[in-house]
């Protein structure tokens, strides 16, 4: 077990705001006068709340649609999938695999990483912390490129306007997917990582304790 002290047992605490290192039974940061907590206050509870809204969107967010075309008087809805596999038949390889990749693929890997942090924060499911850690700070990453459909939409939509020949209007599903990419960014920034070794050591104080009886 590692012995070296740590900041919460000094009563040191980071500021999320601007991250100086104080006490934190100041209360509030010297510096950018936020208020300070030695861990985030309901983190896990909020995280899993902001996951659950999250999933309940994902759903109309793949299955309606995201885009509407009107062609000569005809309209056409694509979703999200459907969007890739036309992309895909126009051998438009990589616009498909960067669809695919940015607005079905990372969501899903998004969720699934804060869950399993949530669930090892919890001790309900055991990795290393350095690996967790690691994985948290790549699921905050790789947010800011989960919009790539909504700027396709929203570029076309400004750039497509020829009366009755072609229109291109967003579709429900905008809405929806807008909002599970906001409410995952929440989630990730809810979520304090520090849970996960906190648990660690807490467990180690355990495998100690059962190994001097």
């Amino acid at each position: 077990m590692n012995d070296a002290p740590y900041a919460a047992d000094e009563g040191l605490a980071s500021c999320d705001l601007c991250g100086k290192v104080s006490l934190a039974e100041e209360e509030h940061c010297p510096r950018c006068h936020s208020p300070l907590h030695l861990r985030k206050p309901h983190s896990l509870q909020r995280t899993w709340a902001l996951l659950a809204s999250a999933a309940c969107l994902y759903i109309p967010a793949n299955f309606l649609p995201i885009m509407t075309v009107e062609k000569f008087g005809e309209t056409e809805n694509n979703t999200i999938l459907s969007g890739v596999v036309t992309f895909w038949q126009m051998q438009a390889y990589p616009v498909a695999i960067v669809i695919f990749t940015a607005s079905v693929l990372i969501p899903i890997l998004k969720v699934t990483a804060l869950v399993w942090l949530c669930l090892a924060a919890q001790g309900r499911a055991d990795a290393s912390p350095k690996a967790l850690t690691r994985i948290y700070h790549i699921t905050e990453l790789l947010g800011r490129w989960s919009m790539v459909d909504i700027f396709v939409v929203s570029i076309l939509a400004c750039l497509v306007r020829m009366g009755t020949v072609l229109n291109i209007l967003p579709g429900p599903a905008a809405l929806s997917f807008s909002g599970v990419v906001i409410l995952t960014m929440f989630a990730a920034m809810s979520f304090d990582p520090r849970l996960i070794w906190d648990r660690h050591r807490s467990r180690e104080r355990e495998a100690l304790v059962h190994a001097d009886e």
